[in-house]
């Protein structure tokens, strides 16, 4: 039996779509499963703080959610099932941007250069089946503490924004320079609260009008 840590960091009131969410989360029998979160503006501190507690704790899972996130209550269920089966450790669910122009927070490239400064760019096409990524969001991610463990050895801070880039982007860089593959399951479709839920069906509306063409250049 695994032991799981949820870990939801936020900044400070949660939105209701996500309570409703998490009120409705199913959490598989096989597993043991505990709620962890921190509040505060700097929210890399609250993920550094947050997979501190895990390593030190001796869960073997992490299931990070964001506080804007909206998802189906098997989605934990599923994500560990395809990580147990496919002997994944870092996988991701699929959300979008939550302003235009709602592209995919996934990057099929993202390295620093040699002058420090970071280079990325989003996936163009959503794949059917499960693939790998460069990088992706923290809204919803399935990561084994070991791999928090081992990037923590080797940067001691483990999600410290560099070259520009977002605490999340950050801990996937450092996660791949420690030899970790980074996988992003396309059937976990998860909303982003905004002004409106972005979620898939949104984001294929928005990118079929004509006129987008010219935003997305």
């Amino acid at each position: 039996m695994s032991k799981v840590m949820i870990a939801i960091p936020c900044m400070d009131q949660v939105p209701t779509p996500f309570m409703q969410s998490m009120a409705m989360l199913a959490k598989p029998g096989e597993h043991s499963f505990a709620l962890a979160s921190r509040t505060g503006s700097l929210i890399y501190n609250s993920r550094n703080d947050l997979a501190l507690q895990a390593i030190t704790t001796g869960f073997d899972w992490v299931f990070w959610l964001d506080s804007d996130m909206t998802f189906q209550p098997d989605i934990l269920a599923r994500m560990m099932k395809t990580a147990e089966e496919k002997n994944i450790d870092f996988l991701s669910g699929l959300y979008f941007r939550r302003v235009q122009p709602y592209t995919p927070v996934a990057f099929d490239h993202l390295e620093i250069d040699e002058n420090g400064d970071c280079e990325w760019s989003n996936i163009e096409k959503i794949p059917e089946e499960l693939f790998e990524v460069s990088g992706c969001g923290f809204g919803c991610v399935l990561i084994k503490t070991s791999v928090l463990d081992a990037v923590r050895e080797k940067y001691a801070d483990m999600f410290m924004p560099v070259a520009h880039m977002g605490e999340d982007l950050s801990f996937c860089w450092r996660a791949r320079q420690c030899g970790f593959h980074i996988w992003m399951d396309p059937s976990i479709e998860l909303g982003h609260v905004g002004y409106s839920v972005i979620n898939r069906k949104f984001y294929e509306f928005y990118s079929s009008v004509p006129e987008r063409e010219e935003e997305k250049k």
